[in-house]
């Protein structure tokens, strides 16, 4: 694949370790990294002394991490004084403190400890400056933010609660905040327990909190609100947010007897009001008009504007759109476009073409539906991204640098992107923008990715849609008789080109598979790893999106809808009358599905037009209907 930045001469020059002999080098780093683990310290000192590679600090971590010495207490402390707030640190750190505290060094932990989410390391911590003699309100406020918490915490802070329960820092008032916090979304195991340390006659109040967290249809019962006090009405009112998701006829009946039973504040009555509007009007409740209007101006987030609207679009109320979203400030490009198509349907024409020709401008779905609407070319706004050559060798040259560029080699990619990220965190805007062109000519697509976004450089477009894999994407494209761009687009909106990439619901690899989709479209099981190789993910992403397509009988927005969100829920979401099909995207009620398609579609004009390509991909939408 031809590089976008830099020839192999160039590159060569800013990257000499890696020119040649690279994978000598990685393997005299290797030999010496097990050496250092398994070895003892004269194992140790020998191989780093002899070695030259970037991750020379690497096989000093994998024998400090090992084994901790106050032998070698000076020689730890400088290590850890220089990979300071480096990925290369912490696990140092941590094995340090462990083995100080098991050592009982309180001045050493306390010197060396950092501030850390750990607990386990954070309680010692604690209890040490204690016991050497630190100011007990300020250690026992610190120790009150441990224990008023959602979930237990570690066996280490146990001593520690004890002398702060024995301190009276344990009032009712924290035990009540700890019982919300466990049961609105903490562990709900911890209820019981809870219980026990709440006054007598509340503690039927964890036993209520914990029936509902598990049912939230109970707080529907008013009986169980037997002395109508603030607290059971704060569990009625968590019971009721919840509730309007699962039951929506119940919640509404609920609701309307729980507003009269307790004395709520307008802020608490807001809350309510904001849960019930998003989901009557995503779920298409024909009371979501009333309840959308009830949210106070202040809580009129993008999210619920989003709904507002698209409740309005479902009953088709054009003239409603207009008068919602005219003279409003600082419209997203769909509110733009959807009150320019309501301006339309009114046969206010000039109107609605001013304000496509606005939105036209912008790289959007939006902009490119406004292109189509308008019959004009689409507009990429793409920026040359031009560094001078002396601050990419600064960057190149850069130690942080030249490790993430080694664990790349290495295929370490977990160890390589923290080192990027560190590299990143502590660069200048103009540095991000040299170690992105940098990234991109060594195929690290998504660290490229990432990194541009991260800064909100959003017009380097060559640099941010690259063909990443582009022989392999047209391969498999052609073999399966479809669009190159579509594929690449799924893939770009799914992975950003990280072959690694894997997601909370286990799928895996470029065009994100699950297990189950491969071993379907393969007919035999693929393991994990094998889904990580881009040849094999692209090949079996490209033949389910052709799977796709047929099922959905050609229609590539069905067929790209049902690759997020599975094809049995899409033929639910179809309407039993044809609409239009902008319309139905608009209408999707899975808002990660809606703004997936929009994103893939938006991807493909892109790579459409960076192919060379006339003509605009979203252009049949406009005439296309969905159901019916």
């Amino acid at each position: 694949m031809k590089k976008q930045f830099l020839g192999w001469t160039a590159a060569a020059l800013l990257f000499p370790f890696f020119a040649a002999g690279a994978n000598d080098k990685h393997d005299a780093f290797l030999k010496a990294e097990k050496k250092a683990r398994y070895g003892n310290y004269e194992d140790m000192k020998k191989v780093t002394g002899e070695l030259d590679h970037p991750l020379k600090p690497y096989v000093e971590k994998a024998y400090w991490q090992r084994n901790p010495s106050l032998q070698h207490q000076t020689e730890i402390e400088n290590y850890l004084n220089v990979y300071q707030n480096t990925p290369l640190e912490w696990p140092v750190r941590k094995a340090w403190l462990e083995y100080l505290k098991k050592q009982n060094k309180k001045a050493a932990y306390i010197r060396n400890y950092r501030e850390t989410s750990n607990n386990e390391l954070t309680c010692p911590y604690l209890s040490f400056q204690l016991d050497l003699g630190a100011p007990e309100n300020a250690i026992m406020n610190q120790v009150s933010d441990l224990w008023v918490v959602g979930k237990s915490q570690p066996k280490e802070c146990d001593s520690l609660f004890s002398l702060w329960k024995k301190k009276g820092y344990q009032t009712p008032d924290r035990v009540w905040q700890r019982v919300t916090l466990a049961a609105e979304g903490g562990a709900s195991s911890l209820l019981p327990y809870l219980k026990t340390l709440l006054p007598e006659h509340e503690q039927y109040l964890a036993d209520l909190y914990l029936k509902v967290r598990k049912d939230p249809s109970a707080s529907a019962g008013l009986y169980r609100y037997k002395k109508k006090s603030a607290k059971e009405g704060q569990i009625a009112l968590y019971g009721v947010r919840r509730l309007v998701w699962r039951d929506k006829e119940l919640a509404l009946r609920a609701w309307e007897k729980i507003e009269k039973m307790f004395s709520y504040t307008d802020e608490q009555k807001a809350d309510v009001y904001y849960n019930f509007a998003l989901s009557l009007a995503s779920s298409g409740h024909k009371e979501a008009r009333f309840w959308l209007n009830k949210v106070p101006k202040d809580r009129q987030t993008s999210k619920l504007m989003q709904w507002q609207l698209a409740n309005m679009l479902e009953l088709q109320d054009w003239s409603g759109i207009v008068a919602f979203f005219t003279g409003k400030e600082n419209l997203t490009l769909g509110q733009q476009y959807w009150l320019a198509y309501s301006l339309n349907q009114r046969g206010e024409v000039e109107r609605a073409r001013q304000i496509w020709q606005t939105v036209a401008k912008e790289r959007d779905y939006y902009g490119f539906l406004a292109s189509a609407r308008l019959g004009i070319p689409v507009s990429l706004n793409n920026k040359e991204l031009n560094i001078s050559d002396k601050l990419k060798l600064e960057v190149a040259n850069a130690p942080g640098f030249k490790r993430a560029r080694a664990l790349y080699e290495l295929d370490r990619f977990t160890a390589a992107r923290r080192e990027w990220n560190y590299l990143t965190d502590t660069s200048t805007k103009e540095e991000k923008l040299a170690a992105s062109m940098l990234a991109a000519d060594l195929d690290w697509y998504d660290s490229t990715i990432y990194t541009l976004a991260q800064i909100k450089e959003w017009d380097y477009v060559d640099l941010r849609f690259p063909f990443a894999f582009r022989n392999l994407f047209e391969n498999y494209s052609n073999r399966s008789h479809i669009d190159v761009a579509w594929s690449i687009a799924i893939s770009r909106r799914e992975s950003s080109f990280a072959p690694d990439a894997r997601s909370h619901a286990n799928a895996h690899g470029l065009m994100q598979l699950l297990p189950s989709t491969a071993k379907y479209m393969n007919k035999s099981t693929v393991s994990r790893s094998v889904l990580y190789q881009p040849r094999t993910n692209i090949r079996l992403g490209s033949e389910y999106l052709k799977y796709l397509k047929k099922k959905n009988h050609g229609n590539e927005i069905l067929a790209t809808a049902s690759y997020n969100a599975g094809y049995h829920r899409i033929k639910r979401w179809l309407p039993e009358q044809a609409m239009p099909a902008e319309l139905w995207i608009e209408l999707i009620p899975f808002t990660e599905t809606r703004n997936y398609v929009k994103n893939v579609f938006a991807y493909r004009q892109v790579y459409h037009t960076r192919l060379g390509r006339d003509g605009n991909v979203l252009a049949p939408i406009l005439d296309m209907k969905m159901g019916g």
